[in-house]
């Protein structure tokens, strides 16, 4: 099985390459004018939203992370959820073992094992207190608490159900400057799928923004035009992310030649306007929209079942899946800043100080990986993609 996660760890000679591709920038590489660029070297980016499961499924998913980011905010939405600093401190270990373990069966090269940091996060819930937040803060273990409407997305049941509710723990994250992560949709079973983001904006965001004008607010994985018009136009702290599948994909793509339950994921992809204002943002070069792959691993037949599981696996190839939509608008020159600065600067981390290289070289996405016991269906599996990164060399962050 070609399995992605295991990359060359030294650059293709130069006449490998291939060279072909649109007008775009070309100051990055020695291409010719006119010519998209062969080689394109970035800072190592970072994803600020990741799913790294638990057990078997950690164990078989961390080295594709580790090996393309410096770093990852991880999703507290296990079962149980995350809701403790401990809780928070337990995961922690359990992925660092998980990474120690690639690194013994030599699925990881030892500079991505050591450079690789998971920024941990807790599951916000109508019981969390502004004691656990303080706590969380002081511990210097968590980085973001994560808002799931209960019912919104996979496992969120235990999520919150009533904003007032968590006002105290809001607060205490707006004085300690804890930022708050939400999935932007509500759970309300009378608003079409399609419009929840937008009413999200209109029951809880904006409110939200009225209570907590220094809270530090990350929409994640938005999706809709209003949702980027939201974030570019609101005041204070607001940033967003965003994912491969929403800016590459419209809905269409999980209807194409039958239901195609591998892009299935929530928020569900929308309408190609949508996409476009997505893509708009997000090559803008605006601050506020920075990487969040979402990747949501799960086993291949839980995505083909009657009640198919939301989530796209693309953690072994999102830089090239980014980079294609750069590529596609022109505006090869700004991904490294989408990809490795804004996030960082959001965050008020160091951004990092290695360098990665994104090479021209078409190659297959796999049809299918290993996941513990099961399989698992990469997002555009059998798919051919025209750029592959590399690892260059390893600085901390000063």
């Amino acid at each position: 099985m070609n399995d992605p996660h295991a990359r060359s760890r030294s650059l293709p000679p130069e006449g490998a390459l291939s060279g072909f591709g649109r007008p775009g920038a070309t100051e990055m590489n020695e291409s010719a004018p006119g010519e998209s660029p062969t080689r394109l070297s970035i800072t190592l980016p970072d994803d600020w939203h990741l799913h790294l499961r638990d057990g078997e499924a950690l164990r078989a998913v961390v080295a594709a992370s580790a090996t393309a980011f410096g770093r990852a905010i991880v999703m507290p939405n296990l079962r149980p959820p995350v809701v403790t600093v401990a809780q928070a401190l337990a995961y922690r270990t359990r992925i660092e073992a998980a990474l120690a373990d690639a690194l013994s069966q030599g699925e990881l090269a030892a500079e991505a094992a050591a450079s690789f940091r998971p920024l941990m996060t807790l599951y916000l819930t109508d019981r969390t207190s502004p004691e656990e937040i303080r706590h969380g803060v002081e511990s210097g273990a968590v980085s973001a608490v994560k808002l799931y409407p209960a019912g919104a997305t996979t496992n969120s049941d235990a999520g919150v159900t009533d904003m007032r509710r968590v006002a105290p723990a809001l607060a205490a994250m707006e004085r300690h400057g804890l930022p708050l992560l939400v999935h932007g949709e509500v759970a309300d079973p009378a608003v079409d799928v399609f419009d929840r983001e937008r009413v999200f904006i209109e029951r809880v965001m904006t409110p939200l923004r009225r209570d907590f004008p220094a809270l530090r607010v990350v929409f994640e994985h938005v999706t809709t035009a209003e949702a980027v018009q939201y974030v570019r136009d609101v005041d204070g702290p607001v940033a967003a992310t965003m994912t491969p599948q929403h800016l590459l994909y419209n809905r269409n793509a999980i209807f194409t030649g039958g239901l195609r339950p591998h892009w299935y994921c929530l928020p569900v992809l929308k309408r190609e306007r949508h996409r476009l204002a997505l893509v708009e943002a997000a090559t803008s070069g605006d601050p506020r929209f920075f990487l969040g792959t979402d990747s949501a691993p799960h086993a291949a037949r839980l995505k083909e079942h009657a009640a198919a599981c939301a989530g796209c696996y693309t953690a072994p190839h999102a830089i090239e899946l980014y980079a294609t939509v750069f590529e596609m608008q022109g505006r090869l020159d700004r991904l490294e800043a989408f990809a490795s600065f804004h996030g960082a600067d959001f965050y008020g981390l160091p951004r990092n100080q290695e360098r990665v290289e994104l090479v021209r070289e078409n190659w297959t996405v796999p049809e299918s990986l290993p996941f513990g016991a099961d399989s698992i269906v990469p997002l555009a599996g059998g798919e051919v993609l025209r750029w592959r990164l590399y690892r260059t060399g390893r600085r901390q962050p000063e």
